[in-house]
């Protein structure tokens, strides 16, 4: 029974951070058209953030507006220099991006080096929960996330900004003919995607190594759930972060980490064969 509840957990934390991790790229990619290379370095961003705040002797919590700012104004500039002129391009996001992706990195690998860094868990410890001891960091990292996106939800159902980007996915020029500024709308979009991938850099900082090269497989992973679960819908996302999660945890808890990684890889592949557009897609 241990065991059962602890493979729940960890399909529970696992579904939710993968969520986390791809919800900046949902937005970017399924939103915007955008095929964002360089967000799995939005989330190395978030997480050296993490790193400076730890160096500076100052409170984790501070490490989520720096991660916000810092992101931002990489988002902002990136948006500005590259990204306007080649919205509903993937093909060429796919290159412009990827050539950005290798700078951000080289610039970390420059400001802090390659060696793994670590970062201190402000929540250590254990909570007894089910009849098993499980980290009380992953658990209140779970109910973060779980009320980050019944919060963006919400908003995005509700808010007349959210009405505004919904119109302009779907009919730009129409859009732009009623008077919404579609050109501001989508650079705060982009701005809100890595903004996102930072956030999630910072919460999960202290569960992985930081390194410059993370960012390599938190993007495979991304792009992974999008093509299990589909474009532009929350089902979509939080479906594809289920099937990737539970077939990693199941996976690597009978074989080893390779064996599960290969095992997801073929998941992807077996969906881009059979159903290119996902078990959810924005029609």
């Amino acid at each position: 029974m241990d065991l059962v509840v602890t493979y729940g957990l960890n399909f529970a934390y696992s579904t939710a951070t993968l969520g986390l991790i791809v919800l900046g790229l949902a937005v970017v990619f399924g939103l915007l058209g955008v095929m964002n290379m360089a967000h799995g370095e939005f989330v190395m961003l978030g997480a050296y953030s993490a790193l400076m705040v730890q160096q500076a002797g100052l409170p984790f919590v501070m490490a989520i507006p720096l991660a916000v700012i810092v992101c931002g104004a990489f988002g902002w500039l990136m948006e500005w220099s590259v990204i306007r002129h080649l919205y509903r391009r993937p093909f060429d996001t796919f290159l412009a991006t990827w050539g950005i992706a290798i700078l951000m990195r080289k610039g970390v690998e420059v400001t802090f080096g390659r060696e793994y860094q670590s970062i201190d868990q402000s929540l250590p410890g254990t909570v007894r929960l089910f009849g098993i001891d499980y980290p009380a960091y992953r658990l209140v990292l779970m109910a973060v996330i779980v009320a980050m996106f019944v919060g963006l939800l919400v908003w995005y159902q509700r808010s007349n900004t959210g009405a505004r980007i919904k119109a302009m996915v779907q009919n730009p020029e129409l859009a732009a003919a009623v008077g919404i500024n579609t050109a501001r709308l989508s650079r705060a979009t982009f701005i809100t995607g890595v903004s996102i991938a930072g956030l999630a850099g910072v919460l999960l900082a202290p569960l992985v190594r930081v390194e410059p090269y993370m960012g390599l497989d938190y993007l495979l992973s991304s792009f992974f759930i999008l093509v299990v679960g589909g474009l532009g819908t929350i089902e979509g996302l939080l479906t594809g972060s289920s099937i990737i999660g539970g077939a990693d945890v199941v996976i690597s808890a009978v074989f080893d980490k390779t064996a599960g990684y290969l095992g997801v890889l073929a998941i992807s592949i077996l969906f881009l064969w059979l159903r290119p557009d996902g078990i959810f897609s924005r029609r």
